[in-house]
């Protein structure tokens, strides 16, 4: 007999079976002995599997408060990199019976609407970006299990907070350019109110202000390639000498910061060094390739997911940042003889 395209009920197994629906759903979930007898649970369980029943686990979790369920908040997906740490986010999720639901707050930052009915009642956890934080009172995702992605740890929202060492990465580009032997650098910021972006920030210019001899100039932009230009030909034509290099928060902003250069006739890196941080596939495409610091999303998704899998299973979530790369490539150069 043919099977009916639509799905079997648990209602099904037991007429089947000549049993009721109680009868089923002690045998199916394995608490059956001492209740119904083994040829009952015999019965029910050759009637699920002629009728290619399958317990509707997702009911099954709602009634016991779990839906092994997370969801992933981060900045509208503008750049790949939040798309890697997604990868391995649900990687990690998978390999534990977990989902993971992506929902990137609609403007990039600030608030944004609850995308469930009830965001408590439907999940069981949050990742949250820093850059998107503003969106967790909106969802009461403050009030679940929370780990925070590039947040501060001493005034993070979460039970866990997982960072890349973004101020490493920042001291390396800084390391690199004065080492070339730039000392006028512009650092083009980017415009969002963030906790990475203000350690970047801070760690640039501590890092300049000890060194003799340097000078530090700082425009900001959204992370826009179009921003990104015009606030980088604006800062390269101001009044008094001009930067030798730029450091960039972002490789879309370095992007920017290209086209800046070749409209006011400047070659990089003959006449002007970029740097960016991030390490999309954008470095490669841009010419001259793009000396920029290499972030792996992927790890940054699966330690966060294994943070909010420990805070769940009241354990200790693993410590110590990320590591970052410098990767140096021919967007960098010594500055001309002045």
């Amino acid at each position: 007999m043919a099977r009916s395209s639509t799905r079997p009920t648990s209602r099904d197994v037991a007429r089947a079976a000549g049993v009721s629906q109680a009868a089923v759903s002690l045998v199916l979930g394995d608490k059956w002995r001492g209740r119904v007898s083994e040829t009952t649970a015999q019965r029910v369980r050759q009637a699920a599997t002629d009728l290619g029943y399958r317990p509707n686990l997702a009911a099954r979790n709602l009634r016991l408060g779990h839906t092994r369920t997370v969801l992933l908040v981060v900045p509208a997906l503008t750049t790949e990199f939040f798309a890697g740490v997604y990868t391995g986010a649900a990687r990690v999720a998978a390999r534990h019976g977990f989902g993971v639901v992506l929902y990137p707050s609609p403007e990039g930052v600030g608030p944004a609407r609850d995308p469930f009915a009830s965001a408590q009642a439907a999940l069981d956890g949050v990742i949250a970006s820093s850059m998107a934080a503003d969106a967790l009172t909106a969802i009461s995702g403050d009030q679940l299990p929370l780990v925070m992605l590039d947040s501060d740890p001493a005034g993070s929202l979460g039970a866990a907070t997982v960072n890349l060492d973004i101020t490493d990465g920042v001291r390396q580009v800084t390391d690199h350019l004065l080492g070339l032997g730039h000392r006028h650098l512009l650092h083009l910021a980017a415009d969002i109110p963030s906790w990475t972006f203000r350690i970047r920030a801070r760690e640039l210019a501590d890092r300049l202000a000890a060194t003799p001899g340097t000078r530090l100039t700082t425009a900001h932009a959204p992370i826009t390639i179009d921003a990104a230009r015009s606030a980088t030909e604006t800062a390269l034509t101001a009044p008094g000498p001009r930067p030798t290099a730029i450091v960039c928060d972002d490789d879309k902003l370095a992007a920017g910061a290209y086209k800046a250069a070749r409209r006011l006739g400047l070659r990089i890196p003959d006449d002007l060094s970029v740097t960016g941080l991030d390490d999309l596939a954008l470095a490669t495409a841009l010419d001259p390739e793009l000396t920029t610091v290499r972030l792996d999303a992927e790890l940054f998704g699966e330690r966060g997911m294994q943070a909010l899998l420990a805070v769940l299973d009241g354990r200790e979530p693993p410590h110590g940042d990320i590591p970052v790369q410098l990767i140096p490539r021919a967007s960098t150069a010594p500055p001309r003889p002045s």
